[in-house]
């Protein structure tokens, strides 16, 4: 299992996620790093220089760049099959002209080119666990746009009511998603997009990341790391202080074959990770593992690939 994290130096940093010991650091881009993502032996970064650059995580090397953007890439994602969820097989990218690129990953091609935000950028994108579909929110336009990454082409777009930051799918088949509004964060039905519920964070939340059981975690201004309960609304726990400046990242490790960690990055440069068995106990919340990168992380990505 490895972290992935990227920084406003233009540094990529990558580590174990067994001791946070390094596994490679330097300045991939020449530009501040704006995006992360991994999955598989694979791990992706985007910049403000308009590039994704690629990384080969067991081999601690660069495996390319691709330079199909004219503008900032701001998202990532990796798409993987349920039937081979260590195999990356699509890498869909956003950025702040409002074009999302859908890339194949064996190897690494454009397939197509979507302008989905037509007045504004992308500020965050999600795709779906069967790998049809993409969510974008708009920085700009205040929109939720569908992208069919089947047919290459936007089909669905509609204004909500604050500009999002953070999309993200949920729940065990994408049952459901969650966008972040300032401190607001609304969770929705993935089917017909009806609210769900809405959490009050009170400070503004910069990340999300699901867990399990209906979990959703969220860090940001409040230097917090909160887990929220989708189905009644209320907080599970919440990790009080987890770091002294604004959460930037957060990974979930989820799943029978992993432990149950979740790995919170700061923009001071520091990653922690949290046993989140400590939830039950009566003791202070302790980081698990630290490691301190002296640089201002800006994304963090994770993936459980052994």
């Amino acid at each position: 299992m490895a972290l992935v994290a990227g920084s406003y130096e233009k540094f990529i940093w990558g580590f174990s996620l067994k001791t946070l010991t390094p596994l490679f650091s330097y300045p991939s881009h020449t530009a501040p790093i704006k995006c992360a993502a991994a999955a598989g032996p694979l791990a992706a970064s985007g910049g403000a220089d308009d590039a994704v650059h690629i990384y080969h995580l067991p081999s601690s090397s660069d495996a390319g760049s691709l330079v199909d953007h004219s503008a900032a890439v701001t998202s990532l994602s990796f798409f993987c099959s349920p039937s081979a969820p260590s195999i990356p097989r699509n890498l869909i990218s956003g950025s702040d002209d409002g074009v999302v690129c859908i890339f194949d990953a064996d190897p690494f091609v454009l397939l197509k080119t979507v302008k989905a935000h037509k007045k504004g950028g992308v500020a965050d994108l999600a795709v779906h666990p069967s790998g049809r579909l993409a969510l974008t929110v708009g920085r700009g336009d205040s929109s939720l746009v569908m992208v069919n990454l089947v047919r290459g082409r936007r089909s669905f777009s509609c204004r909500i009511e604050k500009e999002a930051s953070v999309v993200k799918y949920g729940g065990e088949n994408g049952d459901w998603f969650a966008m972040a509004s300032d401190g607001t964060i609304t969770v929705h039905n993935s089917e017909d997009a009806r609210v769900l519920q809405e959490l009050d964070c009170e400070r503004k939340v910069l990340c999300i990341a699901p867990g399990e059981s209906e979990i959703l975690y969220t860090g940001g201004e409040d230097r917090h790391v909160t887990a929220w309960d989708t189905k009644s609304g209320k907080k599970a726990f919440s990790i009080q202080d987890a770091h002294k400046f604004r959460v930037k990242g957060l990974v979930s490790f989820k799943g029978s074959d992993s432990p149950k960690l979740i790995a919170s990055a700061s923009s001071d440069g520091v990653i922690r990770v949290w046993d989140i068995n400590m939830a039950s106990s009566t003791e202070k919340w302790t980081p698990l593992l630290e490691t301190d990168t002296k640089s201002r992380l800006t994304c963090l990505a994770g993936t459980s690939f052994r």
